[in-house]
């Protein structure tokens, strides 16, 4: 099936070397700031672990900088530039925005369409941001960030990759040079230096790139509900876990490492879900053997279910969210990278 469609994707590799050069000769404009603005992106379709490596920068900065994070507000049902507030919902925002809403309400988190003027408003509104962090805006040509972050994931990397239809590719594999520093995320916690540079050689990165490595850490089973906090999470028979994201599998993986028996019930990326879907995920979790079962999802679901008004379906039931956190196996060396291009660039403004 891939080689039939591999003429689409080599016509959509000239389309996208074209509108690349386009910008390399100028002929499209391109906006830069002198403020701190760091973009964390990928050149596939999804499932990298942009959410986790946007939230460790946050943690990194926080305390010393004014920071400020810009999506494009995937699946919201607003339009144009939107900053988050307590009030503020799904719909409002998108998943991930809300994400880092919910986890970090001492920053700004703001959604737009369009980047340039997102960032913009950041910088230079009376609560101007110091650090601007893009999530999801590499392919965004139009703005260039100061400090490019580029996301490949450790067994799916894109230089093993194929362009859409023919692979999950959104752009062409010329364009990681773009990036100054590569992250191989969702790399094994042990990892051998051997290995490390095997990867390294395959991505070919340019003299001025570093590449690091990165893990996923995952934290205790966090209650969603009062059904949740009364279970003890020892001697539990089964789990039903179900979610909406790109990459599922080291979410299920994580679970059947710590339990018995896992049930799956997948829905696509970013779901909005509907009264049918809780219904159905309830009917799931009653099929499930055993007397001390639960139900699981992940943090950015979670944060759909949030102000659903189907959340109360699952009152009776103990329901769960999986905190994940990023860890880097060279971690103060990639701390101090990100740490002094901010206090070069913000010193300069």
């Amino acid at each position: 099936m891939r080689i039939l469609l591999l003429p689409i994707s080599l016509l959509y590799n000239i389309v996208l070397t074209i509108r690349h050069k386009l910008y390399d000769w100028h002929i499209f404009s391109v906006t830069r700031f002198e403020k701190p603005v760091i973009c964390v992106g990928n050149l596939n379709l999804g499932g990298t672990g942009k959410t986790p490596h946007t939230e460790y920068l946050i943690n990194l900065l926080k305390d010393s900088n004014r920071v400020a994070t810009l999506s494009r507000g995937y699946g919201r049902k607003t339009t144009g530039f939107k900053v988050a507030e307590n009030t503020s919902t799904y719909e409002d925002l998108g998943d991930e925005p809300l994400q880092y809403f919910k986890k970090f309400p001492e920053i700004q988190v703001a959604v737009d369409e369009d980047r340039v003027d997102g960032v913009r408003k950041l910088l230079y509104s009376p609560n101007n941001a110091e650090v601007v962090l893009l999530d999801d805006a590499f392919q965004h040509r139009h703005i260039k960030a100061g400090l490019n972050i580029l996301l490949t994931d450790y067994q799916h990397l894109y230089c093993d990759d194929f362009l859409v239809p023919a692979g999950t590719l959104r752009d062409v594999k010329s364009a990681a040079k773009r990036a100054q520093i590569i992250v191989v995320s969702k790399s094994p916690k042990t990892l051998d230096e051997n290995e490390k540079q095997q990867i390294i050689s395959k991505l070919k990165p340019t003299n001025e790139q570093k590449v690091y490595f990165s893990y996923m850490e995952y934290a205790p089973l966090q209650p969603l509900n009062d059904a949740a906090k009364q279970v003890s999470d020892e001697n539990i028979d089964s789990v039903l876990a179900f979610c909406g994201i790109a990459n599922p599998k080291p979410f299920v993986e994580e679970l059947k490492k710590q339990y018995k028996t896992v049930d799956f019930l997948p829905f696509a990326d970013h779901h909005a879900y509907t009264k049918n879907d809780v219904n159905d995920i309830l009917k799931r979790f009653e099929s499930l053997s055993g007397e001390k079962k639960i139900i699981v999802t992940t943090e950015k679901d979670a944060v759909r279910l949030t102000n659903s008004p189907y959340l109360c379906q699952f009152e009776r039931v103990p329901l769960y969210d999986l905190p994940i956190a990023v860890r880097f196996h060279e971690e103060e060396k990639f701390n101090e990278e990100i740490l002094d291009y901010v206090r070069k660039n913000k010193n300069y403004c």
